[in-house]
């Protein structure tokens, strides 16, 4: 007799099909465990200068070459890793925290919070991304905790709108209804029985939303308006590279690379769980 897949084994199963989200999955642990071990990993100081190795082209001593003040470019790579990867998790997870909040009040509740809460929304998503989040930096002042700020607040409307569109379905469903029957508090109700349903359209937008925030951090870094020198950030560097395409190329090639990388595989990683964890997908 068959054993019955459970859901758990069922989503692995569909996850393994993904080959291309595997290895993204594999490249983001690698990422992670980089950044993580970034001290151990990085074979120079990031902040060290050497002016007589000032533009060196890459080696077997210096792999990814230096930049104009002669420090270490894989080095500052690998640092960077830590400060992109924390800027993205960072603003994503408040994002989630306050945008699944709103959107669970606004579809539980309805009326007048519901109408707020998706007007203010229109009116964010009115903006682009990148420029809401330069007009909220340009505000606050540049810095990597204002960015933070910046990307969380228009991560927050999506979020919203995915977790209200989920609880209108589910606080309609046999089980809440039985749960009011017997008396279950709203706040038993919404935490309880809606919320986990909701979860999987936020996990796998969750995922995909750390590339466009790392991309968005990385471009108001680029702008100025985010890490400052000397802070190893990938867009910092490639600001500070640009001035030099054509005479030292290596230096803005290896952190786009860098950039396009990580937004690739966290996007493909998302198209992997949204294919597993959608219960239409065979």
């Amino acid at each position: 007799m068959a054993r019955e897949k459970t859901p758990f084994t069922l989503f692995c199963y569909k996850f393994r099909q993904r080959k291309t989200a595997l290895v993204a999955g594999i490249f983001i642990v690698l990422l992670v465990l980089t950044a993580l071990f970034a001290p151990l990993i990085a074979p120079y100081d990031p902040f060290q200068t050497d002016y007589s190795l000032s533009m060196q082209v890459p080696s077997l001593t210096h792999p990814a070459g230096t930049d104009i003040y002669g420090r270490d470019i894989l080095s500052r790579i690998i640092y960077g890793s830590r400060i992109s990867l924390a800027v993205g998790l960072t603003s994503v997870f408040v994002g989630a925290l306050v945008g699944v909040t709103l959107g669970l009040l606004s579809g539980f509740f309805g009326g007048f919070l519901d109408g707020l809460i998706m007007r203010t929304s229109d009116v964010l998503f009115a903006f682009p991304g990148i420029l809401l989040a330069i007009a909220i930096v340009a505000i606050l002042g540049p810095g990597l905790v204002n960015v933070v700020v910046a990307v969380s607040v228009f991560s927050m409307p999506t979020f919203a709108r995915i977790v209200r569109g989920s609880t209108l379905t589910l606080k309609e469903s046999l089980y809440v209804r039985a749960a009011r029957s017997i008396g279950a508090s709203r706040k038993r109700i919404m935490f309880v029985h809606i919320l986990p349903g909701t979860l999987g359209g936020v996990i796998v937008y969750f995922t995909m939303r750390i590339g466009t925030s790392i991309i968005t951090a990385s471009s108001l870094s680029f702008l100025g308006l985010g890490a400052q020198p000397p802070t190893p950030e990938w867009g910092a560097m490639l600001a500070e590279s640009r001035d030099y395409i054509g005479v030292a190329d290596h230096m803005s090639i290896y952190p786009g690379i860098a950039i396009f990388l990580t937004v690739l595989f966290f996007n493909l990683f998302g198209d992997g769980l949204r294919a597993a964890l959608d219960p239409k997908t065979k």
